[in-house]
């Protein structure tokens, strides 16, 4: 039978020791008073916002800010990075993980790091998030600070975007194959997801280094233990991948106008094609139309042999048309 965490919408929680470099995971029956960190540790809590019940929660603790708060609860769909008062608080952009696969579509993860203590919490489940938590229950002596912490799931979301670079690479060397090959076949509609998925990808990188950077210009005394160092590492990490997700887009974009280029090039044949074919049948339809009015007097029209006039006349502006085609350098 499964229990019910004491704590709502708990996910897990770790009580991390740096001098021991170890960490223990909490029971999820649990009390709040648990919670509370030993000396010389810090507590990392992961909470489901499912949960409706997690915002009176997180007011409850009584060391959060009404800001932090609304940071952790907050439904907006977009990043933020705040420091205020030696704690950092805001949103991240992850991937979400569906029960046995990983999937492309953007989730969010609000985090806060205050004091002795990171909160972390998500609407989906994400992929980052639970890398971190298996790194962390392999090797725990990697983190000494919540900041640590906070380091290692941007980290895994820089890991998780080269592997998704390298699918999308794939992707696009297969459409790249099929686009130079001499068999004509219109790959826009698959070229299109992975062009969005693209774009996607470097708004949201690019606004995540604009705010990291944001982040690192404040004053020292508004960033937690730690920060400014990791901040700079992660800013490395994540413009190395922006460089590589940038050159997807642009690559993705100079497909796109190959494509556009031999369906513009295909267009423009098949109307030529058809130009031709009424500069060929003008002439001749000229003709039939003139023989064919119910006037008097028409040439050929008691004489023996007039049909066979008629076609010769036919023929001959057939030549004419194309000598003058000829002649003017369209054929």
């Amino acid at each position: 039978m499964l229990q019910t965490p004491a704590i709502p919408g708990l996910v897990w929680a770790y009580h991390l020791l740096p001098e021991e470099r170890t960490c223990r995971r909490l029971l999820p029956e649990m009390g709040r008073s648990e919670l509370d960190p030993q000396d010389g540790a810090f507590l990392w809590l992961h909470l489901n916002l499912a949960d409706q019940r997690v915002p009176a929660f997180l007011e409850s603790l009584g060391t959060l800010s009404a800001d932090v708060v609304a940071a952790l609860t907050t439904h907006e769909t977009h990043a933020s990075i705040t420091l205020d008062e030696q704690s950092v608080y805001g949103t991240l952009v992850d991937f979400q993980r569906e029960f046995d696969s990983d999937t492309r579509d953007i989730g969010w993860l609000h985090f806060a790091v205050v004091d002795r203590m990171i909160i972390t919490t998500r609407l989906q489940p994400l992929r980052s998030i639970d890398r971190v938590r298996a790194t962390l229950e392999k090797n725990p002596a990697r983190c000494r600070q919540p900041i640590d912490i906070f380091e290692m799931i941007v980290v895994e979301f820089q890991r998780t975007l080269i592997s998704l670079v390298m699918e999308l690479t794939e992707e696009l060397n297969q459409i790249e194959d099929i686009v130079y090959d001499n068999t004509p076949r219109d790959e826009r509609r698959r070229l299109a997801p992975v062009r969005r998925t693209v774009v996607r990808l470097h708004r949201h990188l690019r606004t995540i280094l604009t705010l990291m950077r944001r982040a690192a210009a404040s004053d020292e005394e508004e960033m937690p233990p730690g920060f400014d160092d990791a901040a700079s590492r992660v800013m490395a990490r994540l413009e190395s991948v922006d460089y590589d997700v940038y050159a997807l887009q642009e690559r993705a974009r100079l497909l796109h106008e190959e494509m556009d280029s031999k369906l513009s090039s295909e267009t423009n044949r098949h109307l030529y094609i058809l130009s031709l074919m009424t500069a060929f049948l003008l002439p001749p339809t000229l003709v039939t139309g003139f023989f064919g009015m119910n006037t008097s007097e028409l040439p050929f029209a008691h004489s023996a042999g007039g049909t066979g006039y008629a076609l010769t006349l036919i023929i001959l502006s057939v030549l004419g048309a194309w000598w003058l085609l000829k002649r003017a350098g369209i054929l």
